[in-house]
C-alpha cells in the first residue's frame, strides 16, 4: 500500500472523528482537513490515475458541501 493511500485512509478516519466533535470544536480541525484534502487528491491522482482523483473530488465536495458553498457565496459577495 502506498503512502498516499495510507494518508488518505488516515484523513478519512480523522474526518470521522472530527464529525463526532461538538460543532464549536469542529472549526480548526475541519479547516486543516479542508486544506489537506486537495493535496491528498492530487497525490492520489498522481499515484493511481485521474479516475480515482475525480472520485475523490466528488467525495470531498459531497462531504464539505456546506463550507464550500459558504466560501463560494462569500467570494461572490452574496453573503
Amino acid at each position: 500500500m502506498s503512502i498516499s493511500l495510507t494518508l488518505s485512509c488516515i484523513w478519512v478516519l480523522l474526518a470521522t472523528l472530527v464529525a463526532f466533535l461538538p460543532m464549536r470544536h469542529q472549526y480548526r480541525p475541519g479547516f486543516a482537513l479542508l486544506i489537506a484534502a486537495p493535496v491528498l487528491i492530487v497525490w492520489l491522482g498522481y499515484d493511481y490515475g485521474w479516475v480515482w482523483s475525480v472520485m475523490a473530488v466528488l467525495a470531498f465536495v459531497s462531504m464539505f458541501r456546506n463550507p464550500l458553498s459558504y466560501c463560494w457565496r462569500k467570494w461572490r459577495g452574496t453573503v
